[in-house]
């Protein structure tokens, strides 16, 4: 597992892509930390981030988009999920080398609100890296969802145009959930319209006409059972898992300088959930 992670992080810096990644991302920061904490003589650091993690749907999907669709595109996978080492250390070995590359960054930047609180009395250092906590773990969950994308491809750009649209999406989500009507029946189409397309999905990977329609038949009696029954239930509900998807929104109780142990929670889940997820992904592919 040790010699993979090597692996990986050397071929970032090999390639340049890790040091393209730093300079990039350490020039936005400063660019903002001069025109916010500088220039304009404030000492909150927290602007600064709240004003920059758009960033992670630019460059995070360049991180990302080769550490398995290259493995996959050159069918170098073969040879290295038959290695005498797990799949899951092979995926969380890839995983901790992104991770890495990205904590690198962090960790210069986290020297900056020291750096100000030199020069001024208003700088509120708790609140400064209460939000630089939030913005590790918001980038870790990023780089987790990218991974698991990379993983379902053999093509890096195809990668990275998904995990950049996956990404904007979950910061667009919250705006979304605003236009959406609450009502039990607008709410219960649209269940129903995600369920058939959750069937013809389920259709495309196992190719058996009799289960899919069973699925979609079955679920939509249900779903619409369900309305008549108590359609209160409907109220909201929709929106109300848009909210749980957009991971953005719970960046907002760290960058106030709040440390919400459901948000820290939250995000290491959603970094969990997909690096399980791409370890399933691999471990299907290697034994169909």
């Amino acid at each position: 597992m040790l010699a993979i992670y090597k692996k990986e992080l050397r071929q970032y810096f090999n390639s340049m892509i890790g040091f393209v990644f730093l300079a990039f991302f350490l020039v936005i920061v400063g660019i903002y930390t001069w025109a916010y904490n500088l220039a304009s003589g404030l000492g909150n650091f927290e602007l600064t981030l709240d004003s920059i993690y758009f960033l992670f749907v630019l460059l995070i999907p360049i991180l990302t988009m080769r550490i398995v669709a290259e493995e996959n595109h050159q069918r170098t996978d073969q040879l290295l999920y038959t290695a005498p080492v797990s799949v899951t250390k092979i995926i969380i070995a890839k995983y901790l080398a992104v991770l890495t590359l990205f904590t690198i960054g962090v960790a210069v930047i986290s020297v900056y609100p020291l750096i100000l609180s030199q020069y001024g009395s208003d700088v509120r250092l708790a609140t400064a890296y209460s939000s630089l906590i939030g913005f590790y773990l918001f980038g870790a969950a990023c780089i987790a969802i990218g991974v698991f994308i990379s993983s379902l491809t053999e093509s890096q750009a195809i990668a990275a145009v998904v995990s950049f649209i996956v990404l904007l999406l979950t910061f667009l989500l919250s705006n979304i959930t605003d236009m959406i009507p609450t009502d039990s029946v607008t709410q219960c189409t649209i269940i129903a319209v995600v369920w058939i397309a959750i069937v013809f999905l389920a259709y495309n990977s196992m190719h058996n006409v009799t289960v899919a329609a069973s699925l979609g038949i079955i679920g939509e009696i249900v779903i619409w059972v369900v309305y008549f029954v108590k359609a209160s239930l409907y109220e909201s509900l929709v929106n109300n898992i848009l909210n749980i998807l957009a991971i953005s929104t719970r960046y907002e109780d760290f960058s106030l300088g709040i440390l919400n142990y459901d948000s820290i929670v939250y995000y290491v889940s959603i970094s969990v959930l997909f690096v399980f997820l791409t370890i399933q992904t691999i471990k299907k592919k290697r034994f169909s």
